[in-house]
This record gives C-alpha cells, structure tokens and sequence, in this order.
C-alpha cells in the first residue's frame, strides 16, 4: 500500500449534452473550464476546485471509441455504456505520484488491473492559448460495483492544467469534501476501498463506511442513509452506485443566494445544502460550510 491515502483527484459526471450541463453547472455558481477533446471519443468541460475538480464528460464521437478487451479497460466505453441508462457520477478518480507504482500496488493486493494508459490532449489557458497536458491512468474495478468506474490519474503538466481564473466561483465552492455511493451492505466493499485508496482507517456503523482519503471523503451510504443525508431514493437493494458529491463553500450563505437567485431548488438537510439530482445532471450537490 501506498505510504499515505490517494486523495480524490477528480469525479466524472457522465452527461449526454455536454453544453447543456455547462448551463447547468454555471447556474448552480461553478466557473467551467472550456470544453476539451480526448483522444477516444469523448470531450469534457471541468469545474476546478483546489486540488480536485469535477469533469463533466459526454460521448462526442462514438466511432473512434476503443472497446475494452482482456486486461484492457475502456474510461470512453464504460461511460457511453453508462449514458444508455442514466446520467450523473460515474467514476471516481484518485490523485497518483506515480501511475507505475499504483498498478504494482494493485497487483500485490489483488484487485484487477488493466493496461496502462497515457495520453495527450489540449487545454485552453484562461488567456486562450492551447496548452498540451499529459496523464496517465491507472484503471482498477470490482465485479460487484459495474455500475462505477475507478482510476487513480497522474498530471503530468499540472502548471499547464491548474489556473487559479478557473478555481474562483460565485458560489464561493473551494473543494470536493465528499464523494457519496450508495450500497445495500456498504461493508462489504471496505477491503475494495482499502487498497484502492491506500487507508486502513475507515469510521463504520450502521448507516455508512467512511474513509479519508486526505482530501476529500469517500462514503458508502446504506438506502437509509442516502434518503436522509442527500435525499435520494436507491431502492431497498440498490447496487453500489455513486449519488453525491458533497461541496466544501467559503461562504454557504452566498451559496444559498445564489441558487436562489437562478432559480435552482434546494432542501436544508444537516447543515447542508442539498441540490436535487434533477437539478445537476443526476448528480446530487450538498453544499457545506468549509
């Protein structure tokens, strides 16, 4: 195992319009990044947090989509694949010093591992220019969670990647505090989040399991839990599928104005502003003091 957590490096949120969830995301208060294209088929427009962000993503040419295979994994195919039934949150994405090392670790821990992946594409700096940026990302899975898709990714030009004109919004948001799955059992799961987080530590009762990741929660909610934190209905038995993200906000109160302002419905649940799934592209926002 690593020697410290993998924190949250990034969720994707899997939308069939990609410039109809811009709209969305600037009126809930998000800056968003200028839409980019990867190399496989899909294009993505990003909120940037501090050291985190969430991309929304879309199919935008299904005919150079690569099809997973034996040992292979498919990030463009799991979520096309995703978008035939829902949108909302897909993966969850780790931050990685060294996507190497991440595979040989999930290796000796015995959780599946695919081909290593690297790729390029173009960013657009906040004064226009095109940039080149780098990753590398290291995919791993569990036969019971087909429903989410899970990665750690390394930056391997992040002076080209993080701009701080990105990272200011109007709803004061500074970072993703949590990211919530629902499961029925969500102690069954804990030796998969174990190794793929890198943390032995978790908090466990009958409602949730719990682990740090050192930047950012990863919390497995029980059906109960889910209707009571965030709102959502999964079903008695639902298979573990991400439902949430919780958002850390300077200032909730200008949160709650502006959502109010653009006409974006919320509920007051436990201290937290929580935007319904309807509302964000399948995804639930709970907003909190940071």
């Amino acid at each position: 195992m690593p020697t410290e957590p993998r924190p949250i490096d990034h969720v994707v949120i899997a939308v069939r319009d990609l410039e109809a969830a811009r709209e969305t995301y600037r009126r809930l208060g998000f800056t968003l990044t200028p839409v980019a294209r990867h190399p496989f088929g899909t294009a993505n427009s990003l909120v940037q947090l501090h050291g985190s962000y969430i991309e929304l993503l879309s199919v935008s040419d299904p005919a150079v989509i690569p099809e997973p295979a034996e040992g292979r994994y498919s990030f463009a195919a799991f979520n096309r694949d995703f978008l035939r039934h829902r949108e909302g949150p897909s993966m969850l994405a780790l931050q990685s010093a060294d996507a190497s090392a991440d595979l040989a670790d999930f290796e000796a821990n015995d959780l599946p591992t695919y081909a290593p992946v690297s790729f390029t594409r173009l960013a657009r700096a906040p004064n226009g220019d095109d940039l080149e940026v780098g990753f590398s990302v290291t995919f791993t899975s569990d036969a019971r969670m087909p429903d989410a898709g899970f990665f750690t990714c390394q930056h391997h030009n992040p002076d080209r990647f993080w701009w701080p004109e990105y990272q200011r919004h109007a709803n004061g948001a500074t970072a993703i505090d949590a990211v919530v799955m629902a499961a029925y059992d969500p102690a069954d799961y804990h030796i998969f989040f174990t190794h793929f987080i890198g943390q032995h530590d978790m908090r466990s009762d009958s409602l949730m399991v719990s682990f740090d990741t050192g930047g950012g929660r990863v919390e497995l909610l029980t059906p109960v839990a889910a209707k009571a934190m965030v709102g959502v209905e999964v079903g008695p038995r639902p298979r573990p599928h991400f439902i949430a993200l919780r958002i850390a906000t300077t200032d909730l109160a200008a949160a709650a104005v502006r959502l109010k302002g653009n006409g974006i419905p919320f509920v007051e649940r436990m201290g937290r502003l929580v935007v319904p799934p309807s509302e964000a592209c399948g995804t639930a926002l709970a907003f909190v003091e940071a």
